[in-house]
């Protein structure tokens, strides 16, 4: 009986110690996120062997109103992660949308280009790229776009602890976004109004549901100064169909179509 209670002391003393090591461990891990360049490599390592390379989706784009009132028209949406995306606003045989593609947005009426302008979409770097693409590709492209990634800190949001980079606590204007803790998915940004300074916007996604690899907001709301002036309801969700590379050419825009 002797020999049986020690025994049993030695393996409850080891079991309680294996305790304490991944209480520890546990910590730590928690500890490793301490920037808003840590976060971004978080993100990435979570999902870069479960993440979609191609995505597709139908888009309600609601406008809303100062009246009270909402206008709505359907776009499609292509994305080829990293760094494309193409929205065809309206019938796609129309040839109206936008490309945004390796820095480029390219704006197109009736199958011509209407404009073009240097563009880091920022949207689809911290809801889709940063998952997929080399982490300090993300980090250039976020401090490029000013956020400040030495500062983070915890806030509460839709009932789930989030992390906040680029803003102290208590700051609701200066650039900054936000990833819920736990699953790492990007669900906030705000900063001021690129043409009116004294106006916050603040986008969010909401509604996220799991795909067969990723995760994909299903709708996303824009708002200024609190007040939501636009959204989008997404249907019709594919991850990874087939897209011919050229669907992000400008030089094919009018040309080259994808359907579901």
């Amino acid at each position: 009986m002797r020999e049986e209670t020690r025994v049993s002391a030695r393996w409850f003393g080891i079991a309680i110690l294996a305790g304490i090591c991944a209480f520890s461990g546990a910590r730590s891990g928690a500890q490793e996120i301490h920037s808003g360049e840590d976060l971004l490599r978080a993100m990435h390592d979570k999902y870069r062997e479960n993440w979609y390379e191609t995505l597709t989706f139908t888009q309600k784009s609601i406008t809303h109103k100062p009246d009270g009132t909402s206008s709505s028209e359907i776009w499609h949406e292509a994305a080829m992660v990293p760094g494309k995306l193409r929205i065809d606003i309206g019938p796609v045989n129309d040839g109206n949308g936008i490309l945004v593609a390796d820095g480029t947005l390219t704006s197109f009426k009736d199958g011509k280009v209407s404009g073009t302008r240097p563009f880091v979409h920022m949207l689809l770097v911290l809801g889709f790229d940063v998952y997929k693409q080399d982490p300090k590709v993300t980090i250039e492209q976020v401090k490029g776009q000013g956020f400040d990634l030495t500062k983070l800190h915890e806030e509460g949001w839709a009932g789930k602890p989030v992390y906040v980079v680029g803003a102290d606590k208590g700051d609701v204007r200066s650039k900054q976004f936000w990833v819920e803790k736990e699953g790492l998915l990007f669900v906030r940004m705000i900063e001021p109004d690129k043409k009116d300074p004294a106006k916050t916007n603040d986008t969010r996604f909401v509604d996220y549901r799991q795909l067969p690899v990723g995760w994909v907001a299903a709708g996303v709301e824009f708002y200024v100064d609190g007040k939501m002036v636009f959204s989008e309801e997404y249907s019709e969700i594919e991850a990874n169909p087939k897209l011919d590379a050229a669907v992000f050419d400008a030089k094919q825009f009018g040309t080259v179509h994808w359907e579901k």
